[in-house]
């Protein structure tokens, strides 16, 4: 299997392509990292793929912020494995010996989410690895508007793949929609997390990027991105609709870039007191 490239940006200004929709078709192995149990799969593309089970850990929320973080960052300019559909027949776990692994398939039967796999990739090591200022300012900022809290030294979620560096694993952003409560005042506060973030300390040009990344992100592209979520997956009570539920992503999202200084100066004081 050949690994193939991805477009880094939209197609047109506010527009986004269809996520693809594959079949896991091959269970190859478990990647047993945190608590959510994602797999290398094969698909009936012939690639393979990481599977994120909506069985697993923070269920479909865990999805739905991989998708907004891992589109907004590739609308952004930033590398990104290509995000698709996963459909797991209910059949598909019957053979799996591993109880735990059959479980796991038997409560994602349906929608799942994959990203394509980077064969021969490696893991960011800030010890090794070198990022300027621009592209840790621009990582910095993107895991302040998601309140990403996994970016870490400890687990950088970042690849070098063909000399390039890729972000992956968003699903542990936007921890806001997990009881949704006071979400609009949520969208204005800091985000403390921020002083543990692996590239903090190179971050010293946020505000350049503020600028920057703000002129980018309209409301058009914004509610393309949300409007990439599956309905199936926008069941929360509080809403009336899948559609009032986009609406709120949207806005969430929109309010806290329009009181991104909130964050930005969060930022710069946390790593003001790191340097």
């Amino acid at each position: 299997m050949n690994d193939k490239q991805f477009p880094l940006t939209p197609s047109a200004p506010g527009t986004l392509e269809p996520l693809r929709m594959v079949n896991v078709t091959r269970y190859v192995t478990p990647l047993r990292e945190g608590g959510s149990m994602p797999a290398i799969a094969e698909a009936d593309d012939d690639f393979l793929y990481v599977l994120k089970f909506r069985g697993a850990g923070q269920g479909i929320k865990a999805l739905i912020a991989e998708i907004i973080g891992g589109e907004l960052a590739r609308a952004l300019g930033f590398k990104v494995p290509e995000i698709v559909l996963a459909n797991l027949d209910e059949a598909f776990g019957r053979t799996e010996p591993d109880e735990e692994i059959q479980d796991l398939l038997k409560a994602s039967v349906g929608l799942n989410l994959a990203l394509h796999y980077l064969s021969t990739a490696i893991t960011f090591d800030s010890a090794v690895n070198i990022v300027d200022a621009k592209l840790a300012s621009q990582i910095v900022w993107l895991d302040c508007l998601l309140t990403n809290m996994d970016r870490t030294a400890r687990n950088t979620n970042m690849l070098i793949w063909h000399k390039e560096l890729w972000l992956i694993d968003h699903g542990a952003s936007l921890y806001f929609h997990h009881s949704w409560q006071n979400w609009e005042e949520q969208a204005k506060r800091p985000f403390a997390l921020i002083k543990d973030h692996v590239l903090l300390p190179f971050a010293s040009e946020l505000e350049a990027v503020d600028q920057q990344f703000k002129q980018i992100l309209s409301s058009s592209l914004i509610h393309s991105i949300v409007a990439l979520i599956p309905d199936e997956w926008l069941i929360e009570e509080l809403f009336e609709s899948p559609a009032a539920q986009r609406q709120a992503y949207a806005k969430f999202l929109e309010i806290r870039i329009q009181h991104s200084e909130v964050f930005l100066h969060e930022a710069q004081h946390a790593r003001q007191a790191i340097i």
